[in-house]
């Protein structure tokens, strides 16, 4: 921990030390004293290690097509077994992997557009904040689930990285609206003004100027729009947009819809994917909240002091 040492006025010559705390000390210390957080942060801890685990979890290859059909759960079986004779809970597992690179790299990549368009319209004003925000406001405005449908119908090609570009392009544009905002509220604080009297660049300024100040909210940000990706993903997956070969939650409930699960009376072939998708959309919507209130202390909830 940096520190530095000041001149105490009422004792001239004593020095005094003092702590400098950085932006991830406080917000790590904002989330261990959150109890959204610990939860969130403890169920997204636990999928990363499944998914780290997968091959020494899972007692079976998700893929071998071993066992009998619509078998029901049992100590053999932990879920049952698939309408082709796979193991339900070995799918689960292994599903893990791909439902949690969906959420993190459809994440980040609707940051970094966010980021990108919303912090430079708000920074370069002028012209330039017109069309950028004419730009996000015709994505806000188109109704997502059409579009992503359109889109992912026009890509043929219908991998993962294909899955993850459809949820970006239809994830970013609320974000980039909220990092506008942010920004324009900055632009013309002080320590930007010193920044620009001192001849730094624009880019020098948003990256290391601007984005520090900025550093909860685009966290929040990108928990927000992880949550998008887990809910987005699978239902494009549940109606067949995704590719039907790979191995995720949302490709086990196309597959369970496809063979008629509830019908064959093999239940928990939908609810085991459906509550794990519910569960790491939790994860990531209790990470958000507490990122909401470490940054704005109206939204923190009022505690009663113990007499």
């Amino acid at each position: 921990m940096a520190v530095r040492v000041v001149t105490d006025p009422a004792a001239v010559g004593t020095p005094v030390v003092t702590s400098r705390q950085g932006i991830l000390g406080t917000v790590g210390r904002g989330l261990a004293r959150n109890r959204k957080a610990v939860a969130g942060l403890g169920l997204f801890g636990f999928f990363v290690v499944v998914a780290l685990l997968a091959p020494l979890i899972a007692p079976y290859d998700p893929h071998a097509l071993q066992f009998s059909q619509m078998l029901q759960p049992s100590r053999t079986h932990l879920l049952g077994t698939t309408g082709t004779g796979q193991d339900i809970f070995s799918q689960l597992v292994f599903g893990t992997r791909e439902s949690l690179l969906i959420a993190l790299g459809a994440g980040v990549g609707a940051t970094v557009v966010s980021v990108i368009i919303g912090v430079s319209a708000a920074y370069m004003g002028g012209l330039w904040d017109h069309i950028l925000n004419l730009f996000t406001d015709v994505f806000l405005v188109m109704p997502t689930l059409p579009l992503m449908i359109i889109v992912g119908t026009y890509l043929h090609n219908r991998g993962l990285l294909v899955l993850i570009a459809v949820i970006v392009i239809t994830g970013w544009s609320y974000g980039a609206r909220q990092l506008r905002s942010q920004a324009l509220s900055l632009r013309n604080r002080e320590f930007l003004e010193a920044a620009r009297a001192r001849g730094e660049r624009s880019t020098y300024i948003i990256v290391f100027e601007v984005l520090p100040n900025m550093t909860s909210l685009i966290v929040a940000i990108f928990f927000g729009a992880a949550l998008y990706a887990v809910l987005a993903a699978a239902g494009l997956q549940f109606i067949g947009l995704g590719d039907p070969n790979s191995l995720s939650w949302g490709t086990m409930l196309y597959w369970a819809q496809a063979n008629g699960a509830l019908l064959a009376g093999s239940p928990v072939w939908v609810l085991a994917p459906g509550l794990c998708i519910a569960a790491l959309g939790a994860a990531f919507a209790l990470i958000n909240y507490a990122f909401d209130e470490i940054s704005n202390p109206a939204l923190r909830p009022v505690r009663k002091k113990k007499k």
